[in-house]
């Protein structure tokens, strides 16, 4: 169980997609590359480097982050918020840029918090973060640390109570705490149809603080609180 104040851990979720929209379109030393990764992707014969690059996306070197969702807790004269910020650009750089902005600005003892966090978002976020030549923030600067070394908060760790085999996807570990699904519109296998073919960044948003949202209530159940009512989630 962790010990640290609700207030002071900032909860986030990102989505990702391929780089590009379609195989075909990106340059042909990266469709070179993309077909070395693709050999340990496909699951039968029939898979092909163009058909599995939907899957581009969940690799920083092969992705690119088109959204991150943040929510704080605060209290203030016995009220509680959660508070709920959206970072979205076209341009990449400038989405990391923002947020990478939004930690230097937090207090150093800030725990970020994530479902699958420490494996996912947040070395994405900083590999992403060092593609773009922009300087590592000190809570995404933990170069050569194992997952479990990492002092943030990553729900699915809170979950496995130290079983490292077991794996629980979000949207089962809220139905089994009796929290609401994020998980109601579209999943992430879809995100990346969604961003390109359907143009719906939008979309993709709500989802993204849907699950924000979810990782709080996940905090709250551990800590044996109330969860969140609708009316307590602001959004900016």
């Amino acid at each position: 169980m962790f010990t640290n104040p609700l207030d002071q851990i900032l909860c986030l979720d990102i989505e990702t997609a391929p780089q590009y929209p379609d195989y075909k379109v990106a340059p042909e030393e990266l469709q070179l590359l993309w077909n070395r990764k693709a050999e340990f992707l496909k699951k039968n014969d029939t898979e092909t480097a163009e058909t599995v690059y939907s899957r581009a996306g969940i690799f920083a070197e092969f992705g690119k982050i088109i959204c991150i969702s943040t929510g704080f807790l605060s209290y203030r004269d016995g009220q509680r918020s959660f508070r709920i910020k959206t970072f979205k650009d076209a341009d990449e750089k400038t989405l990391l840029a923002n947020f990478n902005d939004l930690l230097l600005r937090m207090n150093r003892n800030m725990l970020l918090s994530a479902h699958n966090g420490k494996e996912f978002d947040f070395p994405y976020i900083a590999r992403r973060t060092v593609i773009h030549g922009l300087p590592l923030p000190p809570h995404l600067n933990f170069a050569g640390k194992k997952p479990w070394e990492v002092p943030h908060i990553d729900t699915l760790d809170l979950w496995k109570f130290g079983d490292y085999k077991h794996y629980t996807p979000l949207n089962l570990l809220a139905y089994i705490l009796g929290i609401q699904s994020p998980k109601d519109d579209i999943d992430g296998s879809m995100v990346g149809d969604v961003y390109w073919k359907e143009n719906n960044l939008e979309r993709i948003v709500t989802y993204c603080q849907k699950d924000v949202v979810t990782v709080m209530q996940i905090l709250l159940r551990f800590k044996g609180d109330a969860l969140l009512k609708e009316e307590e989630i602001e959004y900016r």
